[in-house]
């Protein structure tokens, strides 16, 4: 990653991003946060971010670990784009301010609250259907308010691309296989 912009977004550091959150507030910034996997960013994505940072002045963005992702998709084919490529391309996107490194991930595949406990942001936005209403109602002790969203997109998902990708290439094999 050779844009130095793009560098400074990113901040994995919990304590430096956490200075960094204070120096806003002071400022008066409204803080937004929001997570997610990130994985083959698409249309949803990008309004779903476009929204969240409409939400206030700073937007920090969380990007599921890839070992994160594999334990609570309990998938070891995702994530299919690495952490560092995700978290580079959320940073290009104007709409984002920060974006973090979310790693801290119970065996079980439970989130611990460590970004949200560091930064302690304005607001925390989450997609409607994403979090149990026990785990949004531990989320709101470390946040001023969460706004849960509706899905972005109604036809477009990771997963569903990746698994149309994968049966339209089956197919093709299987009558490539059958024509011999």
């Amino acid at each position: 990653m050779n844009d130095q912009f793009v560098q400074k977004k990113i901040i994995t550091d919990y304590k430096d991003l956490e200075k960094k959150i204070k120096a806003h507030k002071t400022l008066g910034h409204r803080v937004v946060c929001t997570i997610g996997s990130w994985d083959m960013l698409h249309i949803g994505h990008m309004r779903y971010l476009h929204k969240a940072a409409a939400k206030g002045d700073i937007l920090v963005v969380g990007a599921d670990s890839d070992r994160g992702i594999r334990l609570y998709k309990k998938n070891e084919l995702r994530p299919v784009i690495p952490e560092e490529e995700r978290m580079e391309m959320l940073a290009y996107q104007d709409c984002v301010d920060y974006v973090t490194l979310v790693d801290d991930v119970s065996e079980e595949g439970t989130w611990q609250y460590d970004l949200i406990k560091a930064i302690q942001p304005d607001v925390f936005i989450a997609v409607a259907d994403s979090y149990p209403k026990k785990q949004i109602e531990d989320i709101q002790k470390f946040v001023g308010e969460v706004v849960q969203l509706p899905r972005q997109a109604l036809r477009t998902s990771s997963t569903k691309i990746i698994e149309k990708t994968v049966k339209n290439h089956l197919e093709s094999m299987l009558q490539a296989i059958q024509k011999r």
